[in-house]
């Protein structure tokens, strides 16, 4: 998917992203008003809230990630993790 806004997908999704987006760019403009076109695509109440929490959830650890500038393992650095998760758990 190139363009979320002009995807081909269910417009309560595409609703969603549409807030998930402000919220991500400019938190401090989101609104009650901007639920408003979630509701009118038949987004439930619990829905819309899942999202946001996520998205706050995601937004924040991502932030966190870039002041401490936590480092991207590599593949092979990704690949080492999985198979010790995968052999010991999460001891």
């Amino acid at each position: 998917m190139q363009d979320w806004q002009t995807a081909p997908i269910d417009e309560k999704i595409r609703a969603t992203l549409g807030l998930l987006e402000k919220m991500t760019l400019t938190p401090f403009e989101v609104g009650p008003g901007d639920i408003m076109p979630l509701r009118a695509a038949g987004v439930s109440d619990q829905a819309i809230e899942d999202a946001l929490v996520v998205c706050a959830l995601f937004n924040m650890i991502d932030r966190l990630a870039d002041a401490f500038d936590v480092e991207i393992p590599s593949e092979e650095g990704f690949a080492r993790t999985g198979e010790r998760l995968l052999a010991m758990g999460y001891l």
